[in-house]
C-alpha cells in the first residue's frame, strides 16, 4: 500500500480532477467513501445536483474564514493531497475498507486526529478499484494549521500496519533517501511520446553514469552537454562559483515550448552539487593519468578494490561501508560501459538497480572509498576488455552485491536490501552468461595428467582444509589450466594457492575451485612486470598508450538523438 503526500492551493481544481474522467478516461464511478462528516460532505459522484463548486466551498469553509482574518490573503499551500494505492496483485478493497484506510491515515498524519472536533475538513474519493485519493484543506476550525511534520513517513508507517491487518502485500518502508518518483503527468507525457521512461528517470540515469566516469566537475557538465542534455548552472552572488545546477532532456518542453528543468537534487539526493563534489574532489586536469602501462590494469585494479570493499562491509565502520557501496555503484556503471557482449544488458540493469542501494540514512564517508572509486574510473578510459580478467571482475561484483544486500538487511534498510538483491540477480545472470563458455574452454585446454597431479599435491599442501572440496568441484579441471598459465607467467602455484586461499574464507563457497580460478586470473603476470621494470630502468620503455577518453554512459543512447516532443 503506497501513500504519496503532496500539497497545493487549488481546492476546486483537485476536485475537478478527482471526479472527472481522468487524463485518459481511466476514472470510473467516482464517489466519496469517507469524509470529515458524511452528512456535511456533498458527493458529486452520487448526487447529480451537487456541483464541484459546492463541495469546494464546504471544504474551504475554515480556509475562507482564516482568509478574511488575514485581510484577504489565503494561507499558502492549504490543500493536502494523499493518493493511497494497493500493490499490483492485491485484492480490491471494499468501500468500507477504504473508508477505514482513509480515517487511519488522516489520524496518523495529523490532518484529523480521532476525536478532534476542530480538525481539518477532508474527503476520500474512490474512482478506481485499486486506490483512493484523500484530500483535505489544512486550516482547522480554530484557525490553526495542523501538525503535519513528517506526514509522509507517518502515512507510510500506518500503511505498513494496514497491510498486515488487511492481509495485503507487505511493501518495504523507506527512509527518505529514495529519488523522487515521476508524477502521473510525467508518466502520461512519456507514454504519449512513445518513451519507455520519463524525462526525470532518463536524466537521472545519464547523470549517474556520467558522474561515475568523469574525474572533475567541469567534465561532468561537459559530457552531459555532449549527450544533448541542456545544462543550467546557478552561480553564487559573491564568489561566482557554481552553487547548483539543473538539467533538461533534449526535446522535453512544456506547453509554451520551454525546456523542462530538473534540479540535480530533484533527480536524486546524491546528485546535488554538494554531494557530487564529495565524489569528484579532484578539479585538476593535470592530475589525470596520461597513459596506461598495461591495458589489463584497470580491470585488475578494480577487482582488487572490490575485494577490499568486501572486507570493509565486515569492519563495523558503517560510514566507510556506505562510502564503498556508493563507489561500487559507480564501478557497476563503468563496468557495464566497458563491457562488450550480450551480457552487457544485465550489467546495465544491475547498475540501475543498485542505485537504490548506494545510499541510506547513514552518511557515506566517500574519502574512505577513494581507492575503489579511482580504480573504477580507470575503466572509463580502458582500451579493451581482457577476457578472463573481465570475468574475474564480474565474479567479484556478484559477491559484493550479495554482501551489500546482507549489510543493508542487518541494518533494517529494507528498500536498499531489496535493490541490492535485484542487482545481485542481474550480475549473477551476466556472470553465468559470460563465464560458462570460458570455463568450458579452460577445461578443454587442461594440462597433462602428470601436471594436474602435481597441482593436486600443491592444493593439498597449501589448502589442506579445503582440498577435498576443491578437487571435487566441477571446475577443478578449469583451475588446472589457470594454474598452468600462472606458472608460465612466473608464479609458484603452491605459494599462489596459499596466498589467494587466505584472502577470503572458502568454507561458504559452493564452488571453491571456481573462486580460486578467478582470484588467480586476477593476479598480475610476473614475467611481464619484471620485463617492464627492466625496460623502465634502462630508459628504453616504449611510447605509452593513450586512453580513449571516458566511457559512454550506460543508459539508453538513442534518446539524445531523438528529440522529445512538447506537450
Amino acid at each position: 500500500m503506497v501513500p504519496d503526500v503532496s500539497t497545493g492551493s487549488n481546492t476546486r481544481g483537485l476536485i475537478v480532477y478527482l471526479f472527472g474522467p481522468g487524463r485518459r478516461d481511466e476514472h470510473t464511478d467516482a464517489h466519496i467513501v469517507a469524509a470529515w462528516d458524511m452528512a456535511g460532505a456533498p458527493d458529486p459522484g452520487r448526487d447529480p445536483a451537487v456541483t464541484y463548486s459546492l463541495l469546494a466551498k464546504r471544504l474551504d469553509h475554515h480556509v475562507d474564514l482564516r482568509t478574511r482574518e488575514l485581510g484577504g490573503k489565503k494561507p499558502p499551500q492549504h490543500v493536502w493531497h494523499c493518493p493511497v494505492r494497493t500493490a499490483p496483485g492485491d485484492r480490491y478493497l471494499t468501500d468500507a475498507e477504504w473508508a477505514e484506510v482513509a480515517r487511519r491515515i488522516v489520524h496518523a498524519t495529523g490532518i484529523a486526529p480521532e476525536g478532534d472536533e476542530k480538525a481539518c475538513r477532508w474527503i476520500a474519493v474512490r474512482h478506481a478499484d485499486d486506490h483512493i485519493h484523500i484530500m483535505a484543506t489544512t486550516v482547522r476550525a480554530d484557525g490553526r494549521r495542523p501538525r503535519t511534520h513528517r506526514d509522509g513517513q507517518r502515512a507510510q508507517a500506518e500503511c505498513r500496519k494496514l497491510e498486515a491487518e488487511f492481509d495485503l502485500r507487505r511493501l518495504k518502508s523507506g527512509d527518505l533517501t529514495a529519488p523522487r518518483t515521476p508524477t502521473g503527468a510525467e508518466r502520461a507525457k512519456a507514454e504519449r511520446q512513445g518513451q519507455k521512461t520519463t524525462a526525470r528517470q532518463w536524466l537521472r540515469e545519464q547523470a549517474y553514469a556520467v558522474a561515475a566516469a568523469v574525474r572533475t566537475e567541469a567534465d561532468y557538465f561537459t559530457v552531459l552537454q555532449s549527450l544533448g542534455i541542456k545544462v543550467k548552472t546557478r552561480l553564487g552572488p559573491d564568489t561566482g562559483d557554481v552553487i547548483g545546477y539543473s538539467l533538461a532532456a533534449p526535446g522535453d518542453t512544456n506547453a509554451v515550448g520551454e525546456p523542462v528543468w530538473y534540479g540535480g537534487s530533484k533527480l536524486a539526493p546524491d546528485l546535488s552539487i554538494n554531494r557530487l563534489r564529495e565524489r569528484l574532489p579532484d578539479q585538476k586536469v593535470a592530475d589525470r593519468p596520461q597513459h596506461v602501462a598495461d591495458p589489463a590494469d584497470p580491470w585488475r585494479h578494480t577487482t582488487t578494490a572490490i575485494h577490499a570493499a568486501r572486507t570493509v562491509l565486515d569492519s563495523g565502520d558503517d560510514a566507510a561501508a556506505q562510502g564503498h557501496l556508493a563507489a561500487f555503484c559507480d564501478a557497476l556503471y563503468n563496468i557495464a560501459s566497458a563491457t562488450t557482449g550480450p551480457h552487457r544488458a544485465e550489467l546495465r540493469a544491475a547498475a540501475m538497480a543498485f542505485n537504490r542501494a548506494r545510499r541510506s540514512a547513514i552518511r557515506a564517508d566517500h574519502q574512505a572509498a577513494t581507492a575503489l572509486r579511482k580504480a573504477a574510473k580507470e575503466l572509463a578510459y580502458a582500451s579493451n576488455e581482457p577476457g578472463g580478467l573481465a570475468i574475474a571482475l564480474l565474479f567479484a561484483t556478484v559477491h559484493l552485491a550479495r554482501a551489500a544486500a546482507k549489510w543493508h538487511e542487518q541494518r533494517g534498510h529494507e528498500q536498499q536490501a531489496t535493490a541490492a538483491e535485484e542487482a545481485f540477480r542481474h550480475l549473477h545472470a551476466g556472470y553465468q552468461h559470460a563465464a560458462t563458455p570460458v570455463l568450458a574452454d579452460l577445461a578443454r585446454r587442461a594440462p597433462q595428467a602428470a601436471t594436474a597431479r602435481r597441482f593436486e599435491q600443491d592444493v593439498r599442501a597449501a589448502l589442506p582444509r579445503h582440498a577435498d572440496r576443491i578437487l571435487a568441484d566441477p571446475t577443478w579441471t578449469a583451475l588446472t589450466t589457470t594454474l598452468a598459465q600462472a606458472e608460465t607467467a612466473g608464479h609458484n602455484p603452491r605459494r599462489l594457492l596459499a596466498e589467494v586461499g587466505t584472502q577470503r574464507e572458502l568454507d561458504s563457497a559452493e564452488r571453491p575451485a571456481e573462486v580460486l580460478n578467478w582470484r588467480i586470473t586476477a593476479q598480475p603476470n610476473r614475467r611481464t612486470q619484471a620485463a617492464r621494470s627492466r625496460s623502465t630502468t634502462s630508459g628504453t620503455s616504449s611510447m605509452p598508450a593513450t586512453p580513449n577518453g571516458p566511457a559512454t554512459p550506460v543508459a539508453d543512447r538513442s534518446r539524445p538523438n531523438s528529440p522529445r516532443g512538447g506537450r
